[in-house]
């Protein structure tokens, strides 16, 4: 396309994930569990900026990095390895990069996390935000000011929205969707803002508030609608086995961002990225899980179930001639950087 506009904006707090798999079942005070499985790699906003990399987006991501091993570990994988524009992102000196270790287990994980308060807040790194196509945003409950700067340059504003620790979940926050084309919270965080009994009339309620309205509903699917175009859309979650559930609604959302930066009609948007976050949960962490062009061409090639050949097809004329070299997943421990 004649646009050199970044197609996809980002800004938020990376981390440093640490990924433990296979447990025998939770862990307890004294006692050692060994896992059977493990992977490192960038996680936190960086799950979204490979995601839509990986699938040939322009991203440009605005963060903060440590002056540390972790930081530079992570600015090594999302500028060099995954092509992420890091010309906004600013490194902190004295600043740890957070770290998270997580515990997956069974179809979810626990969390533990060790950071700071960045030194630098997400308007600080923006300023007066570069004109993109899109912006993936998370929102908060204290609006920030690029965002309503960014809408009003043309960026289309894709967001979703995190558990409430307070669970208030305060409908004030649903305001900042005036500045939003789509809004694509999980089931349980669209019926708590809502104040609804049911995905679906979460969703009805959003359809007030926003133009694109989805809500994802993990195991089974996600439904959506899009009134620019008057279409409704219900797809199924696909029966894939899961390894590690993290970072796959962000691979979700840079999904169906993808899809819709190409025209494609509602159900295809929304099949194309339950079939990404799907592929996710496959491998280990969030970011470096992300299938891009190379995984959901491998996925494809490989289907032979008549209904998902049926439900998929739309691939065959949407997949590119060459889907590019295999993705690489995340390590057990990062390889040595000889100087």
């Amino acid at each position: 396309m004649d646009d050199d506009r970044p197609d996809v904006l980002l800004t938020g707090l990376l981390f440093y994930d640490l990924v433990l798999t296979g447990l025998g079942g939770p862990p307890t005070p004294g006692r050692e569990i060994w896992t059977t499985g493990m992977g490192c790699g960038p996680g936190g906003i960086a799950n979204l900026a490979v995601a839509a990399s990986r699938f040939g987006l322009r991203t440009s991501l605005a963060t903060v990095l440590g002056d540390d091993f972790y930081g530079a570990y992570c600015e090594e994988i999302l500028a060099r390895q995954e092509g992420v524009d890091l010309s906004l992102t600013r490194r902190a000196d004295g600043w740890p990069t957070p770290v998270t270790v997580a515990l997956a287990h069974g179809q979810d994980r626990a969390l533990v996390t060790h950071g700071q308060e960045p030194p630098y807040t997400q308007d600080a790194l923006m300023g007066d935000p570069p004109a993109a196509r899109t912006a993936l945003v998370h929102l908060e409950a204290e609006p920030r000011a690029w965002l309503s700067k960014a809408a009003a340059n043309g960026t289309l504003i894709y967001a979703d929205v995190g558990w409430d620790p307070t669970e208030r979940w305060s409908t004030d926050l649903l305001d900042q969707l005036s500045l939003c084309h789509a809004f694509l919270p999980n089931e349980e965080e669209a019926m708590a803002y809502t104040r609804t009994d049911s995905a679906i009339a979460a969703l009805g309620r959003l359809t007030d508030l926003v133009p694109v309205a989805v809500v994802t509903r993990g195991g089974h699917g996600a439904v959506a609608v899009d009134q620019t175009t008057g279409e409704y859309a219900e797809v199924p979650a696909l029966d894939i086995d899961v390894l590690d559930a993290t970072g796959a609604g962000d691979v979700f959302g840079a999904s169906f961002v993808a899809a819709s930066l190409g025209g494609w009609p509602l159900e295809q948007r929304l099949r194309f990225a339950v079939l990404a976050a799907g592929l996710s949960v496959g491998h280990h962490g969030g970011a470096l899980a992300a299938p891009g062009w190379y995984g959901v061409d491998r996925w494809w090639r490989a289907v032979e179930d008549p209904a998902l050949r049926r439900a998929y097809g739309f691939l065959d004329d949407r997949l590119p001639a060459d889907p590019g070299p295999p993705v690489r997943h995340a390590p057990v421990t990062p390889p040595v950087r000889h100087s």
